[in-house]
Formats: C-alpha cells, structure tokens, sequence
C-alpha cells in the first residue's frame, strides 16, 4: 500500500469531502486528457506569487496564482541541469545530460531524442509545439510546430522570426516566418490559432507552450513602461553578501576571485556587472548595487507581467471552449534564476534560486487541488508523469519516474531522498565554476571540482566576443566543497563544509553523492582527469 505524505492545504476545497477516487479508475471512465505543457525561460519560483517569496506582495502573477489554488503546487521541484537547452533536453527525454548527450548550450538534441514527442504518439495524441524550443534541431516529431529562430536560438523579443511546419515547400531551416510585435504576445496568438483552427478535434492533444520571457535582457513590451515604476522592490538580505557564504572554489583564497566569478549586480565583477550594464555611478557603491537591483527586478518583473497576463487570455480560451475541465494544465520555467541573491544574476548556479524550478500542475480529475507537496523531484520525472496521467506508461530508457500518484494524495513507492545535479560549463559566459552535488529535504552538499570536460577548451576564452579576453579564459578554479542546513538556512547564508559540528553530516552526504553517481552512471569514465578530482574528493 502506498504511503500518503504530507499535503499542505492552500485553500478548503469541497471536491475533498467526496469519496476519492483513483485518478486511473476517472481517465478509465472518461475520454484522454488534453495536456498544455507551459513554460516561461528563467521564470524563478520566488517571482510567482503562490511560492509566498518576497516578491509575492507586489502580486505579479495573479492568473498563475489563480491555477495553483486549484492545482499541486511543488515545493521541491528541481533541474539537474541548471541552463537552458540541457534543461530542456532533459524534459523532452526524460534522461540526465550525460544520458542524453546535451551537456551545454554547444550540443543539440537530436531528431531521434525527441520522446516525449513521440510517446504521446503511440498514445493517440496530435501533438504540438510552439515559442521557445532551443534545442538544435528541428521539433520533427510534432504534429505541428512554430518555434522561435535566430539568435542562438533564443528568438528575438520583438518583431521575432520563427520556423514553422506551416511552410510545407521550404524545409528546416529555410521555413521560416516573421511576425510584429512582442514574443510573448505572438506566442500566445500561434498557440490560440493553432486551438481553434489547426488541432484535430476528435483526438486528444499534447501542446508544449513555451515563451521566451523573463530571459535575458528582459526587453517587456512597451505596455508595462509603467508597471511598479514607483514601486520598491524588497531586497534579497544576501544582496550585499556575508562572509560565511561560499568557498575557495566559488570565492578564491582570500577573496581573491571574487572579480572573475558570477555575473554580479553590484561592480565587483570585472565583465559582467549590472551596475555597469544600467550606467550607474553615484559615487556610493552600496547605493549603486542597490539601484542597479531596483532596475534589474522592474525589466524582469515586466516580462513576468506579460507572461501572466498573456496566460489570461488561454486560459480564458480553454474555459470558454469546454477544455479547461478535459486538460491538465502545467507551469513551469525552465530552470531557476538568481534575482540578486548572494549578488548574483542568472541561472546555473546549484544555489536555490537557480536549482529550484517552479512546477504547477492542475488536474481536472484530481480531487487534491488547492495543496502544496514537498516531495523532491527533478525534471527528467516530467516525460513519466505526464505520459502516465494520459494513460501511458514509462518507457525503460527514461531515468525518470513517475509522480502521478500524488494526484490521488500518496507519495509514489521507494521514493527518491535526494536528487542529482551537475553543471557542465566550467567558466563560461557567467564565469561560474563546474560543480555536482546533492539536494535532500534537509542539506545540500556542492562540490566545485573547478575544471572544464574538455581538456582542449582550458586556456581558451569563454566568450569569443569580449575584448579583454586575458582576463576571461577557461582556467582552473579551486576545488572545495559547500554544504548548507536549508531546514535551519534556506538562504544559504553559512557554508557548514568546515564546521566540525557537521562533520558527520557531510561524511554522510559525501557517501550519498558518491553512491547517487553510481546509481545515475555519471561516473567520468570518459573524463579521465574529472573522475581523479571528483573521486579523491568524495572519498
């Protein structure tokens, strides 16, 4: 019998008093369910209201809001790969990045790879794909496909270019078709055509509805000028850093790396500096990072108000057509994102912020809505938990399993107590240090092992546009590891690696890590001088 955990409860919610029914025995009597898979780039868990962070007051996402009082929301969900085309390889296949072979933003899904595509497939559904796909290669297992180009892949905020499977006489990458005016109203446009117009109504659909906002460089449509303009943001207390947060990998001896590593809101970054970025200088340095902070969190925070609102408009569609009631609906971002904590800005990092994703999921059929888990998952669990919730099931070469029984309010058997995380792009484009680790309910355990997988691309620059490349080349950093208490610490103010007090912790933790790399198959085989650092480590 499975074990029920812990739901906390977000609002009374009267389907509760009815007999519970198994979620398998309701899709049994009633057709397939429609899934609408949404997700916004670098969408942060504490810039949504329903996660009760400090932003939560400013009631920037009021309609995501409105779908987690009526659906799970997630409290432990987790990337294991914190950028956004590994992030995204490993939803689409349900595996790790060294399964699945996209370590960074340099490799490309392959056609092949597209699973989750292809399983829905086998189950009957007409799938589609529209915004943000970042992955390559073209989304050739979709039904129907309009994705974002140019740019890296990233797309363009306005006026932005997509390919698209409607241009039948020109093929990948020549298909493709510009529109005006701002991506995230666009995105939302293909989506509703392709709802009305484009889907087959007799089958059950799979839509993967992804936007290009919040990422960087935060460019919000003209509209939202004057969206909190006279509004102070809360700060973060680890805006202005402390000194027992960090180590020698991430800080260098003495501080002495503190100039090199992590994009920062304040100046202390020689390239990549916010206060530089938003031409600020009074003359006051605190004052400065302060102000560079301000203006960092409105761009952001405009972007998020575009997505929420555009979120309306389907989800309003999907209420007024009948689906709302046939179609689980999920939120997401594709990874976390550090809004200034520990003075920092972008993702990657295996700090909180950047390591948690956002995950809401709303099923009709679900008598527990209105609740929050904190059961720990990753994103290769996605591809096996929605496919079981539209009657599949999971496929051996996935890695993931599936969480669908906490729809009936237990917590599937032989649970996971951990889960795995690794960041491949040692020293490249944010200056962050490779690193792998472990995130349990109560610790977090990092080791920075300092050193690129490529033996070839040590020396070289990180980004090939910078002029002062002597500064910015791929070079070593110090190995050292983290370890923070997130029951005790949950902004990781205090790296407890060195305090004798948790010597037995961090043992235990270093014994997890280790097994949890066997058990994963991330061993290094192939990275000779990796698997010596990472091993001597651990031991």
């Amino acid at each position: 019998m499975k074990k029920r955990f812990d739901l906390v409860k977000m609002e009374k919610v009267a389907a509760l008093a009815a007999p519970l029914l198994s979620i398998a025995g309701l899709q049994a009597q009633e057709k397939p369910l429609n899934v609408i898979y949404i997700m916004s780039d670098d969408h942060t868990s504490q810039s949504i209201g329903a996660y009760g962070s400090r932003l939560a007051s400013l009631n920037p996402t009021p309609n995501i809001d409105d779908l987690a009082r009526d659906a799970i929301l997630f409290q432990n969900c987790f990337c294991t790969n914190s950028i956004s085309t590994p992030s995204r390889a490993c939803i689409m296949t349900g595996q790790y990045s060294h399964r699945n072979k996209v370590l960074t933003l340099d490799e490309k899904l392959k056609s092949d790879q597209e699973y989750l595509a292809d399983e829905f497939h086998k189950l009957g559904y007409q799938t589609a794909m529209v915004g943000k796909w970042h992955l390559g290669c073209e989304p050739s297992s979709f039904d129907y496909y309009t994705v974002l180009n140019g740019h890296g892949g990233q797309g363009e905020y306005f006026n932005p270019t997509f390919q698209t499977s409607e241009l039948k006489d020109k093929q990948w990458p020549a298909n493709t078709k510009g529109y005006k005016g701002h991506s995230t109203d666009i995105i939302t446009n293909i989506t509703l055509d392709w709802l009305k117009h484009k889907r087959d109504k007799s089958r059950p659909f799979f839509l993967m509805h992804h936007y290009k906002a919040p990422h960087d460089f935060f460019e919000y449509a003209p509209r939202y000028e004057d969206y909190l303009e006279d509004v102070e943001i809360p700060v973060p207390e680890t805006l202005f850093d402390t000194d027992k947060w960090g180590s020698e990998g991430t800080r260098g001896a003495n501080d002495s790396l503190r100039h090199v590593i992590g994009t920062s809101i304040s100046s202390r970054h020689e390239n990549r500096t916010y206060v530089n970025e938003y031409k600020i200088n009074t003359g006051d340095p605190k004052k400065d990072t302060y102000l560079a902070y301000q203006e960092y969190l409105k761009r952001y925070l405009r972007c998020v108000k575009g997505i929420d609102d555009n979120l309306k408009r389907l989800f309003d569609y999907l209420k007024k057509e009948g689906l709302w009631e046939n179609t689980v609906i999920v939120y997401t971002g594709d990874q976390g994102m550090m809004l200034g904590e520990h003075d920092l800005q972008d993702k990657r990092w295996m700090y909180e912020e950047s390591q948690r994703m956002p995950f809401i999921v709303r099923n009709p059929l679900s008598h527990y809505r209105g609740h929050k888990t904190d059961l720990l998952i990753n994103n290769i669990d996605f591809a096996p938990t929605l496919l079981e919730l539209a009657g599949g099931k999971t496929p051996d070469y996935m890695d993931g399993r599936s969480f669908a029984s906490v729809f009936d309010g237990k917590e599937p058997d032989n649970w996971k107590d951990a889960v795995y995380y690794r960041y491949w792009m040692h020293m490249i484009h944010h200056d962050i240090p490779a690193h792998v680790g472990i995130r349990t309910k109560d610790y977090k355990l990092i080791l920075f092992y300092g050193r690129h997988y490529d033996p070839k691309r040590e020396g070289g620059p990180s980004m090939s546009w910078l002029k002062n490349k002597k500064s910015h080349l791929i070079v070593p950093t110090p190995v050292s590891f983290e370890l923070y208490d997130m029951k005790n610490d949950p902004q990781e103010k205090v790296n407890l690696a060195n305090d004798p007090q948790y010597a037995n912790v961090l043992k235990g933790l270093k014994k997890k890590l280790r097994d949890l790399r066997k058990t994963v198959g991330d061993t290094d085989e192939q990275y000779p001088e990796l698997k010596q650092i990472i091993d001597k480590a651990l031991k």
